[in-house]
């Protein structure tokens, strides 16, 4: 759709899976990319969007969910905006499919991208939601899938994605209530031991993700004694796991030079975590602390 304009749009906090190629768009094909910045509240309003559209614009993508704060952006009303404008609309669900109701066309999006390994499903099998618009072809070589790529379908992932995705459908109210409570209980038992912390994000958030500050406590630090007494946690997406830059992310919210660059660590959590679990984090964060 170049014919019809290089400038997209899309958020500050995505996830790299979309920012490393918009940025591949900008220096290798010359598409001008506007990065929507969250207000003084950590959100993004439509109004924004609006303002930053121009009838160039031929994309708007952005996640549903945050992966490391899990901040609900509002995309039903992201849509209504783009509902008479040439720009399809492109959202990244991976954080929120199976946790919370996901409903393409109740929200009114023209793509929707989802990975089976957020919702317990198999690694290396994702699933895209899409209109009939026209796109070429994402691999040349044969006409499966629907004629949009190339290559043998992997019929055991895709099997086990469907069934995974079922099972977190069928369970999501209770799995929901359950992540919450654990959450809530967490950060109880971190008051009740003396434990001094912040959140970090907006007010809209999925109880899956806890980022979470300790003042005064160095991240990489505290990811190391975590690690070694068997907690997986992170700075920011498991994606970024090995390095050492500061989230994008807490950049975005709350600028370059905020101590919570330093100080946050993202505690992610599933039906399948106990409360037990919980309770020894943490022991053990009051213990690394003091």
């Amino acid at each position: 759709n170049q014919d019809k304009g290089k400038h997209l749009i899309t958020t500050a906090i995505e996830h790299h899976s979309v920012l490393h190629v918009m940025d591949y768009l900008e220096k290798r094909f010359g598409f001008q990319v506007t990065y929507l910045q969250p207000d003084e509240n950590h959100q993004f309003s439509p109004e924004a969007l609006k303002a930053a559209l121009r009838e160039d614009t031929i994309l708007v993508s952005t996640m549903l969910a945050n992966n490391e704060t899990g901040d609900l952006l509002p995309i039903a009303e992201f849509a209504q905006v783009l509902a008479n404008h040439q720009a399809v609309f492109h959202v990244d669900a991976v954080q929120a499919t199976g946790k919370i109701p996901v409903r393409p066309e109740e929200l009114g999006v023209d793509f929707l991208s989802a990975s089976a390994h957020k919702f317990h499903g198999p690694k290396g099998v994702s699933f895209l939601y899409a209109k009939p618009h026209h796109m070429d072809n994402l691999l040349h070589g044969g006409e499966q899938e629907e004629k949009r790529r190339a290559s043998t379908e992997n019929m055991i992932g895709i099997t086990g994605m469907a069934q995974a995705f079922k099972e977190a459908d069928q369970l999501q109210e209770e799995n929901y209530q359950k992540i919450s409570q654990l959450g809530e209980d967490f950060l109880k038992q971190l008051s009740q031991k003396g434990v001094d912390y912040y959140l970090n994000g907006g007010p809209n958030r999925l109880p899956h993700v806890i980022n979470i500050g300790f003042p005064g406590q160095n991240n990489g630090l505290l990811l190391t004694q975590l690690d070694l007494a068997g907690f997986a946690v992170s700075t920011g997406s498991a994606c970024t796991a090995g390095t050492v830059e500061p989230s994008h992310v807490l950049q975005a919210f709350y600028g370059t030079d905020s101590p919570r660059l330093s100080e946050s660590i993202r505690i992610s959590l599933s039906d399948l975590n106990t409360s037990e679990e919980l309770s020894q984090l943490a022991t053990k964060l009051k213990e690394i602390i003091g």
